[in-house]
């Protein structure tokens, strides 16, 4: 309680003078009051949050879609033996590149070479057997005796001749042309046998000749054969690519019939990749006459990153999975470095439209709001305005917009979650960062 103020009166007597009550409120009040107006002019009034838009303009941009893909070799050659028998040295390195002709695998030859010597030596005698029929030696000889032969018929004939004059003359005796006779009848009959004999010799002579030669054929054959046995003990690569690991140690036994190869080759230029796509695409590019047949293809690899060479689809199979409704593609893709690998997997992009006129906003300015796509825009007195929308196709990092805006509409890409519908902002410039992949999507 505050102390009494004394004062003197009239009379001189003192007296005890107390504050007043209605003054001990007030002033409180008072001073309150001009605090709080003091407070209300020097406020400042809210500023408009700032935010990001992008104006719509309408583009012509392609629409890509994006399909699962692995890559495969198409020529994968598994290395085999040809012949049996066990390896000696193997020569490459597992992962390596090897060229077509390079030596990987030299058997045991020592077998293989000793099979040889001996088939040269077996087609050297029949080609001396051979050599031996067509000189027709009893032929020859027949031929001789018939000769021979003929000779003496011939001077039988002339005996019997001139005796004959002589007998009627009774110049010789009749005994004499007996003889002559019987020596005339005899050397026909030995020529007639002699050549019956070379007849028959002539024709065993062809028969031995087309024998011998049948065998000296099967004996060059057979040294052929040996041949080849010995030039297929040294396996080499039958085509270029990488090789893998060896299966079969040095010193194991190959064989032409085993169950597993020595190792593999995969070609890796071109590579192939395998892809797969459902009737309902496959029905909507045919109908478009174009499309995805004949256009580029671009591979992107697990990590993300662009495959820097462009693909085709080369192949298709011929008939559509009953199972998963869908078609098989095969596309070919230069592969100079052999950087991608059979069995990797990734996606394959394709061209399957190219839309006109298309309205792109980014894909951060598209909310979800319960199961409804809506974008805010800022409307010509800067206040903003909640948009349903309907989207299409990705493009890069943005959308295609089906339904919901114009041409000129501007979108908030970057602030939209700290304003509300009606309120008034301060609309800047949106610039997109540089993009690190594709610049297209899939769907």
């Amino acid at each position: 309680m505050s102390p009494a103020l004394r004062t003197r009166n009239r009379s001189g007597r003192a007296s005890r003078i107390r504050p007043c009550a209605g003054f001990g409120i007030l002033a409180p009040c008072v001073l309150w009051w001009g605090c709080a107006a003091s407070g209300q002019r020097q406020l400042p009034v809210e500023a408009a949050p700032p935010v990001t838009v992008v104006e719509l303009e309408p583009s012509d941009v392609p629409i890509y879609a994006d399909f699962a893909a692995q890559t495969f070799a198409r020529n994968l050659v598994e290395v085999r033996a040809r012949v049996e028998g066990y390896i000696d040295r193997w020569l490459f390195r597992p992962g390596s590149e090897v060229t077509a002709g390079q030596v990987l695998y030299i058997l045991d030859l020592r077998p293989y070479e000793a099979a040889v010597e001996q088939a040269r030596g077996n087609f050297h005698q029949s080609e001396a057997d051979l050599e031996f029929a067509k000189r027709q030696v009893s032929l020859l000889r027949a031929q001789a005796e018939l000769a021979s032969a003929q000779a003496n018929l011939v001077k039988a004939r002339q005996d019997y001749e001139r005796l004959v004059p002589m007998v009627q003359a009774d110049a010789a005796s009749k005994q004499d042309l007996d003889a002559a006779t019987a020596a005339m009848k005899a050397n026909e009959a030995n020529v007639n046998a002699l050549e019956a004999n070379v007849d028959q010799v002539r024709l065993t002579t062809r028969t031995q000749i087309d024998a011998t030669q049948g065998k000296a054929e099967s004996a060059k054959a057979a040294l052929r054969a040996a041949e080849l046995n010995l030039q297929y003990g040294t396996l080499v690569a039958p085509v270029s690519g990488r090789i893998g690991d060896s299966l079969i140690p040095a010193g194991g036994l190959v064989m032409p019939n085993a169950a597993q190869p020595l190792t593999t080759i995969v070609p890796l230029d071109p590579i192939w990749v395998r892809f797969k796509v459902t009737e309902a695409d496959y029905l909507s590019w045919s109908a478009k006459g174009q499309g995805m047949w004949h256009g580029e293809l671009r591979l992107i690899l697990a990590d993300g990153c662009d495959f820097p060479w462009k693909g085709r689809i080369d192949d298709s199979l011929n008939q559509f999975d009953p199972k998963t409704g869908t078609l098989e593609l095969q596309g070919r893709f230069p592969n100079p470095q052999h950087t991608v690998l059979p069995g990797q997997f990734g996606r394959v992009r394709v061209r399957v439209d190219q839309r006109k006129d298309a309205l792109i906003v980014p894909q951060r300015a598209v909310q979800q709001l319960q199961g409804i796509q809506v974008v805010y825009t800022v409307g010509a007195d800067n206040r903003v305005v909640q948009e349903a929308v309907s989207t299409g196709p990705r493009i890069g990092d943005g959308w295609v917009i089906e339904r919901g805006l114009q041409p000129g509409s501007r979108i908030i890409v970057e602030g939209q979650l700290k304003v509300r519908p009606g309120e008034s902002v301060k609309p800047l410039p949106y610039r997109a960062a540089p993009a690190s992949g594709g610049t297209a999507g899939g769907n």
